[in-house]
């Protein structure tokens, strides 16, 4: 019929329209005959090593180009995803999880087939994955079908959370109309009312213009939210004092004169919490306060000289609840850099000393000794003259993660990483996402630079799901790899555990990872291990790596087992100190 189209295929071509070209996943039984239209709908197929590892994949990919998906089968395949959706709901990336079921009949009737738990309940998987996702789609009718997809990815998007369509094996090639295709869905938001729009921005100003020791707050939510060019405007024409926080690091330009690194407290090399305790008005945007991101919460300021920026509302001393919920705050902020008057800032004169990352890196001395082993004092620091505009860094879970906060960033770079779900592994699928993603953008930009997709994992994490490097390599993607070989769990044994045997892991033979995982067939992909046991050794093969753009390039960084950046040291010292307390107290 001209007019309809196969549900799977329908899916699929609403999922190209929105940015999708690339569909993770592991094949099943119950979404064999979904898969034949992911071709036909435009769409490159992805086969990850296993249904967690595409999950991770697809969360990878979502974080650079907006929406990831991934199709797995029922039962089993979902459960193994299962973790990887959980922690794209936490930190918040819209990734679409679709799941191939058995036919409708056999829902109806409850029969015993594999892939269930044997007692005819079909709903619950369904009901153990909606716990964190944004919304669900079970398409059991042919008609209603097309919207309630529809319906679902818009949640999706609206929400920045992952969302679950569960595709029977029978309706995968029902026949549905088309005709909604015909139009891009709709994923504007309903535009403000603009008295209250006005009304809110007023307020805003007169706390900005009240302010006396202002400071800006970047966090996790500023991308995910979509106001990110708005803040860094603000920014810029304010000249705030301005930092983010270890889940918002890479969002705003590392370049602006006003900007002071990552905000940690007492943690970081720049310690400027005495300050940052006296701000008359902190402007937070996006914050997420989980432990990890607030250092123990010890960085969440007075509610009473705090502004909250939240996709849909904005707290703040003096301004109802009533007056802000359900405001697209990207609007209001819009709003309020139109009304803004220069004049009526407060200028700081002088300027409070607080340091600049780029000003540490820059007054730190070259390593005169060349034979000394490899340390994470200063590694994170010397290792951001490697990096360049267009760079995607992602920081593994741990010591990596810690570390990165302390990276230098050129414009135009973005990080990946993880500050509430903490899923050690999660890395190095992602990276494969990340790369599909970057190579994906670049079929439409053929004569641009090549993006690269730089990775930081240590020894313990790769363990985790290391197959996925298989997938780099079958897909030929371009990956700089740093992988750090520490011996072990480094991190938990910071916590705890230093020398216990359970933070022990197996030696690898890391630098022949590539041969056995298939990289000798492909001849025409260029891949390169190297091994750096010192400071020498380590510059030697950033020179090298520099000028290798495209392939797999895996660095072997030899580091001690106990050894892990400062900020972390204090960081757990402070846990310590809290758990004697509970338990004396």
């Amino acid at each position: 019929m001209a007019n309809s189209i196969c549900l799977a295929e329908y899916l699929f071509s609403r999922l190209k329209q929105l940015g999708v070209d690339s569909i993770h996943g592991v094949p099943g039984d119950f979404n064999l005959r979904a898969l034949d239209y992911v071709a036909p709908a435009g769409l490159d197929w992805v086969g990850s090593c296993n249904e967690l590892n595409a999950g991770y994949a697809a969360d990878g990919y979502a974080r650079v180009k907006g929406i990831g998906a991934l199709v797995v089968t029922f039962g089993v395949g979902e459960l193994s995803a299962i973790n990887a959706i959980a922690g794209s709901f936490a930190e918040q990336v819209p990734v679409v999880l679709v799941v191939g079921s058995p036919p409708r009949s056999f829902h109806e009737t409850k029969r015993y087939v594999h892939h269930t738990l044997g007692n005819g309940d079909y709903e619950v998987f369904a009901r153990v994955v909606k716990e964190f996702t944004a919304a669900q789609a079970i398409l059991m009718n042919p008609e209603r079908a097309p919207h309630m997809i529809d319906d679902t990815l818009i949640e999706c998007l609206k929400q920045s959370r992952p969302v679950y369509i569960q595709l029977p094996d029978d309706m995968a090639e029902q026949q549905v109309s088309k005709s909604l295709l015909s139009k891009p869905i709709d994923l504007s938001f309903r535009a403000n009312d603009k008295s209250r729009e006005d009304a809110v921005a007023s307020k805003l100003l007169e706390r900005i213009y009240s302010a006396r020791q202002p400071f800006i707050l970047v966090d996790g939510g500023t991308s995910r939210y979509g106001f990110a060019e708005e803040v860094d405007r603000l920014v810029r024409t304010t000249g705030f004092p301005t930092a983010t926080t270890p889940f918002g690091k890479g969002i705003q330009d590392e370049t602006v004169p006003n900007f002071h690194g990552v905000y940690q407290g007492v943690m970081g090399k720049l310690n400027y919490a005495s300050w940052a305790k006296k701000c008359d008005l902190v402007m937070r945007f996006g914050p997420d306060e989980c432990s990890l991101n607030t250092v123990g919460f010890s960085t969440i300021p007075a509610k009473e000289v705090r502004i909250d920026f939240y996709h849909h509302s904005i707290e703040m001393n003096g301004l109802e609840a009533h007056e802000t919920d359900n405001l697209y705050v990207k609007n209001v902020l819009k709003c309020l850099l139109v009304k803004l008057e220069g004049t009526r800032i407060h200028k700081y004169d002088p300027y409070p000393d607080l340091g600049t990352p780029r000003k540490l890196l820059e007054a730190l001395s070259p390593v005169e000794d060349k034979q000394a082993p490899i340390d994470q004092k200063t590694f994170f620091q010397r290792i951001s003259s490697f990096f360049r505009p267009g760079d995607v860094i992602l920081t593994e879970t741990g010591t990596m993660s810690v570390g990165g906060r302390e990276f230098v960033l050129p414009p135009n770079t973005m990080m990946v990483n993880s500050t509430t779900w903490l899923s050690i592994g999660f890395m190095l699928p992602a990276s494969q996402g990340v790369s599909i993603a970057q190579q994906d953008m670049a079929k439409t930009n053929k004569d641009g630079p090549v993006r690269r997709t730089v990775l930081f994992q240590g020894d313990g994490s790769f363990q985790m799901t290391a197959q996925e490097l298989s997938t780099v390599i079958k897909k030929q993607l371009n990956l700089t790899f740093f992988l750090i070989n520490n011996d072990g769990y480094t991190i938990e044994r910071m916590i705890h555990g230093m020398k216990a045997s359970y933070n022990d892991i197996a030696p690898w033979n890391y630098r022949d990872a590539p041969a056995f995982f298939g990289a000798a067939t492909h001849s025409s992909y260029p891949v390169h291990t190297q091994k750096a046991t010192n400071w020498g050794e380590l510059e030697a093969a950033l020179k090298d790596v520099s000028d290798r753009e495209r392939g797999l390039n895996l660095i072997e960084v030899i580091m001690d087992r106990e050894d892990c950046p400062d900020s972390l040291r204090i960081y757990t010292k402070m846990v310590e100190d809290e758990h004697k307390a509970e338990q004396a107290g």
